[in-house]
């Protein structure tokens, strides 16, 4: 009698475990798919158009600032921007920065067009794992990883890149950097055609 008893026990108790792990589970797909971020196509309908070979054409200038993963503003720079196309359709982004602290650096950006519809292929040399431009509407998304100094040597870092045309001549970019999927940084940076 008593293991039949227990065997209705145990049997009762299954629903109750199954009804927490599905719970368990809902609960943490609700949470990870908050974590998402947005989708490109997200702003497919909106304006002003933003087609690369259009805006990064000709000199641009840029001003912007670096944050640390706390928020905190630990750097401002302005920049200038050299860009052009030759006939093949490879872009050329030429990129002088000037900190706050006297450091400059540059940046030749090489945009060679992909296979897929608006998107090339980004590299630079200090890009340690090139990325991908894509654009849809007002929106331009790169993912790579910079090689920056560090101490006496280099960190990868990825960046997680964001532009959004706001006028014909005025774009924001919004830049996380991350390393070992955390959050360390964030770059905010306004550039215009001159």
């Amino acid at each position: 009698m008593n293991s039949v008893k227990n065997m209705q026990n145990l049997c009762s108790e299954i629903p109750k475990v199954s009804q927490r792990l599905i719970l368990l589970l809902i609960v943490t797909l609700v949470f990870l798919s908050g974590c998402s971020g947005p989708a490109l196509t997200d702003y497919a309908e909106r304006g002003p158009k933003l087609v690369p070979e259009v805006f990064f054409t000709g000199e641009l200038s840029a001003r912007g600032l670096v944050k640390d993963m706390s928020g905190e503003v630990i750097r401002t720079f302005d920049a200038d921007i050299s860009a052009s196309w030759d006939s093949t359709g490879v872009g050329t982004l030429d990129e002088e920065f000037r900190f706050d602290d006297g450091e400059v650096q540059t940046r030749v950006w090489t945009l060679t067009p992909s296979e897929a519809a608006n998107s090339y292929h980004a590299d630079a040399s200090d890009v340690a794992e090139p990325g991908t431009m894509r654009w849809s509407g007002n929106a331009i998304h790169m993912n790579y990883v910079l090689r920056v100094a560090y101490g006496d040597g280099t960190l990868d870092v990825r960046m997680d890149d964001w532009m959004y045309l706001v006028t014909p001549d005025t774009l924001i970019n919004q830049t996380t950097m991350s390393k070992w999927g955390v959050d360390v940084g964030e770059l905010v940076l306004v550039i215009q055609k001159k």
